[in-house]
């Protein structure tokens, strides 16, 4: 007696990508660049800075952006003003402008320690690699966007908590301030950490710098809020 071939029985699962933009994704638009600049100028960050205006100049793909060399962008001891790189992907050469603002970030972020002795423009502190990986990049660029209020959609599985989106509500001005406001107490916290308070110390430990501070963002959105609502002022919480 022959069996009949019966179709496969497959669980209906809806597609990962379902409903979200996968891809390419926007370019910041002038005033979230001008926003990260300032943020990273004032954090005194000069290897974000030096790499985040190189992008926005070179616009190069990460994986020639992480492999730029010292030699690719100063000749005679000054960085050029025009520079050469040859694509890994397509194998051709690709002229780019360094600007003056770029060209003054990676002056000082040439005369940092880690830059002694380094044949690449970012290094990194072990020794097994030369450079920052595509993956390191990829998360700095994350922290850039998260930092005024961008954060994407995170996906995660193994059953660990997925992230979800900073609310599009209310006044976008308010938001980014929040954001910005919070970074500076959450950097002071942990340059200064005798002036923290517990729950910024205890969320500054457990969560990574970045949803540390929207954290912080929306809890002093929920103040506000509260304090506008009821028309109390501001009581400093028990320890």
């Amino acid at each position: 007696m022959e069996t009949p071939n019966l179709p496969a029985i497959r669980a209906l699962r809806p597609a990962w990508n379902k409903g979200h933009i996968v891809g390419q994704k926007r370019p910041l638009k002038p005033k979230h660049v001008w926003v990260i600049r300032v943020r990273l100028e004032l954090a005194e960050n000069h290897r974000d800075l030096a790499l985040f205006n190189m992008a926005i100049d070179s616009k190069l793909r990460g994986c020639d952006l992480v492999r730029l060399k010292a030699v690719d962008v100063m000749a005679s001891g000054q960085i050029k003003e025009r520079a050469s790189v040859l694509q890994s992907k397509r194998q051709k050469p690709v002229r780019f402008e360094i600007s003056e603002g770029t060209r003054v970030s990676v002056e000082k972020w040439m005369e940092d320690e880690l830059m002694v002795g380094s044949e690449y423009l970012w290094p990194v502190r072990f020794h097994e690699r030369l450079h920052i990986s595509t993956r390191q990049y990829a998360r700095i660029v994350r922290d850039w966007v998260t930092s005024i209020g961008l954060t994407p959609l995170n996906k995660s599985s193994g059953g660990k908590e997925r992230l979800g989106r900073i609310t599009k509500k209310g006044d976008r001005y308010i938001r980014k301030l929040l954001i910005i406001g919070m970074t500076s107490r959450a950097l002071m916290a942990r340059n200064k950490p005798e002036k923290a308070d517990i729950w910024t110390a205890k969320i500054l430990a457990e969560k990574p710098f970045r949803l540390a501070t929207v954290a912080m963002a929306n809890k002093s959105a929920r103040v506000i809020w509260a304090m506008l609502t009821k028309r109390e002022e501001y009581r400093q919480p028990i320890a």
